[in-house]
């Protein structure tokens, strides 16, 4: 396959994707209710999410907001500065269309392959696979969820998504909604607690990630099956620096990112794909009361494999391993 295909298959499998997808639903809208048409949309994008899992060399799973497009850039300049390929971001398998060494790695929110399978409470679907986890404490996560709905969520994803129709304040949102916080706690703990089954698994902390970002770059290649040269990490640690993220980002280059990085509205910084990047930032949006109320839930609720618990002050997450 040419150079010029390879780097054009994450865009023409979503072109696919969302044609095969429309091929199903429109002709099916007018004979279902709302739910049933959740339902079903639900299910295509988990099938198609199968597909990709059943033929992924790795997996990277996260909640929404840990992170994971950082992540995802720093593997691709790895790979770009490994093997001498365009700047491009890695998309499943467009990279191992140019270069047979390096693995098909499925990037997913573990959104809808459940709704696929039928596997809702494990993660059966993974078994055997290379998986890591990105982890983030909850409370950022939940806060980088507000803005992402508010900012940059398109309507059709809320819907199917359950998130708010209506305006809520932040804290409501985080502490309140099934949307916030505890919807970011089952999530991490759906997967701690099948991590004895899951085999090959990693747990990889944002707060880690920060703190020690070639350290744990060359830890994630070396898990997957692709240790590399130590220039290559350090050249993609400099280049997905928040600073150059950012910068692309404000240039609106986002056709080297596959358009994840784009501002909604560049005269917004919270409507910014990297909005702050802050270790504990939660708490600037909170009173004291506020975040001791949130730091309980996660102390309660959260299973503690994370080290996120409400004793453990900001500064020695962003310091630990």
């Amino acid at each position: 396959m040419s150079t010029y295909l390879a780097v054009l298959r994450p865009a023409l499998s979503s072109v696919n994707k969302k044609l095969t997808r429309a091929a199903v639903l429109y002709p099916a809208m007018p004979f279902l209710a709302a739910e049933k048409q959740i339902g079903l949309e639900r299910w295509l994008r988990g099938r198609e999410q199968c597909q990709k899992l059943a033929a992924a060399d790795a997996v990277i799973v996260s909640f929404g907001k840990s992170g994971r497009t950082w992540l995802r850039v720093l593997i691709s300049r790895f790979y770009q500065l490994e093997h001498g390929l365009p700047e491009w971001l890695i998309g499943f398998d467009n990279f191992y269309y140019l270069n047979r060494s390096i693995p098909k790695i499925f990037f997913t929110h573990d959104n809808y392959v459940k709704d696929y399978s039928g596997n809702h409470d494990n993660k059966a679907d993974y078994y055997g696979k290379k998986v890591v986890l990105l982890a983030r404490h909850p409370a950022d996560v939940a806060v980088s969820q507000y803005h992402q709905w508010r900012y940059r969520m398109r309507d059709r994803k809320k819907t199917i998504n359950a998130y708010p129709d209506d305006d809520v304040s932040i804290f409501d949102f985080v502490l309140k909604h099934p949307a916030g916080l505890e919807k970011t706690v089952d999530f991490m703990n759906g997967w701690a607690a099948e991590r004895e089954r899951l085999g090959d698994f990693m747990i990889l902390r944002y707060e880690d990630l920060k703190a020690d970002t070639a350290g744990r770059l060359d830890a994630v290649t070396r898990f997957i099956g692709t240790p590399g040269d130590r220039a290559s990490v350090e050249g993609a640690v400099a280049y997905a620096s928040f600073e150059n993220m950012r910068k692309l980002e404000t240039e609106n280059k986002s056709w080297l990112t596959g358009g994840r990085m784009k501002a909604k509205d560049p005269k917004n910084p919270e409507s910014f794909k990297t909005r702050r990047g802050k270790v504990g930032g939660f708490r600037d949006y909170f009173t004291d009361t506020e975040v001791e109320a949130i730091l309980a839930y996660v102390d309660e609720r959260l299973d503690p494999v994370f080290g996120y618990g409400r004793q453990t002050p900001a500064a020695a997450l962003a310091s630990s391993a």
